[in-house]
Formats: structure tokens, sequence, C-alpha cells
């Protein structure tokens, strides 16, 4: 898709849809401008709105892929991506057949799980000075 084209919404006739996707960009939108006016981050749930077979993948596919993508091995697999909205993220959980446990939207910087916690980041400092003598 072109960069400003508009986003072309399926409106087979006949098929069923809960016409979920237009309003959940638009609620991404709007999370966008949070995020830029007042560093407010944004996480939606998809597993929570109802969405006709097909829908998910609909949104997904509008969103696009950007440039960053992580791949995360805690408590079953994790795929991160940034969409191609950048400050848009789908963050998808899986477990250990790989079937979707969870999928979010979060609108932010870079979502929280792929940031180091500062235990975390303490206990590896304590095991380089361990090895470093």
């Amino acid at each position: 898709m072109e960069p400003g084209a508009p986003l072309a919404i399926d409106n087979e006739p006949g098929a069923v849809r809960t016409g979920n996707v237009l309003p959940l960009l638009h609620e991404i939108k709007h999370a966008l401008q949070r995020w830029l006016d007042h560093g407010e981050p944004a996480m939606i749930d998809l597993r929570s709105i109802p969405m006709a077979p097909g829908e998910e993948d609909e949104l997904i596919g509008l969103l696009g892929e950007g440039e960053v993508h992580a791949r995360l091995s805690a408590l079953g697999p994790s795929d991160i991506y940034e969409t191609g909205y950048p400050g848009v993220w789908l963050v998808t959980h899986y477990n250990d057949n790989e079937e979707i446990m969870s999928r979010f939207i979060e609108v932010i910087d870079m979502p929280s799980i792929l940031k180091s916690q500062a235990d975390d980041v303490r206990d590896g400092q304590e095991r380089l000075a361990a090895q470093l003598g």
C-alpha cells in the first residue's frame, strides 16, 4: 500500500462482519495522537473485541508491517513487530503449540515486554563483573 493512500476496508456484500475494523483503526489513530500529545501509551486487547472470521487478519493486513520484528521465548513464544505505522505495535503471545493465546495492539515507542527490567540488568551487571574478576 502506498503511504497516504486510503485504507481499503473489505465491504464484500453478504460477508458476515462485525464492522469493528474501521472503529479500531480510528481508535489507533486517536491513541497515536494521545501518545504524541501527552506521552500516554495505549493497549488494545484484540481478543476482547468481537470480530468475525477474517476481520482480525484484515486489520493486521491494513496496519502492515514495519522495520522492527522481535521473537521472544519467555513463558512461551511471543512475536512483537512494529506495524507500518511507527509507534503502533502488534504483540502476539503463543502457547507451546504455537496457538495464539493473546494479541494486543500497543501504541508506544517500544512495548514494555522488550524493555530490560532493572533487576535483570542488575543481575547481568553482577554476572559480568564476576566473570571479569
